[in-house]
């Protein structure tokens, strides 16, 4: 039974690990793809493609802004529940804001 309860725990840490990998892969690409798609409307020809890719670019900045919010909104959380005394309340709500911090790349 040990053993059991053993590999379903190795198994439960590899897939948060994998989830995690994908999510900050996934959020590493927002601030490049905005960046790239900025750049591809600067050197485009036409006002279509400049149109396309300003509105794409915009797309990847608006969800990194809103991890920025989010980030800020968890930071005051922490600050909060720190100047309370609530020290695990605080150090989750940090955890949160280094999570949307990442996921702003």
């Amino acid at each position: 039974m040990k053993m059991l309860s053993n590999i379903l725990l190795g198994l439960g840490g590899a897939m948060l690990l994998s989830v995690y990998t994908c999510n900050v892969q996934a959020a590493d690409s927002h601030f490049a793809l905005a960046l790239e798609h900025a750049n591809a409307a600067g050197s485009a020809g036409d006002v279509k493609s400049i149109v396309d890719h300003a509105d794409e670019a915009k797309v990847h900045i608006i969800v990194i802004e809103e991890h920025m919010k989010a980030s800020l909104k968890s930071l005051d959380a922490a600050i909060g529940h720190a100047k309370q005394g609530h020290a695990d309340l605080a150090k989750k709500s940090s955890e949160d804001a280094v999570a949307h911090l990442n996921s702003a790349k």
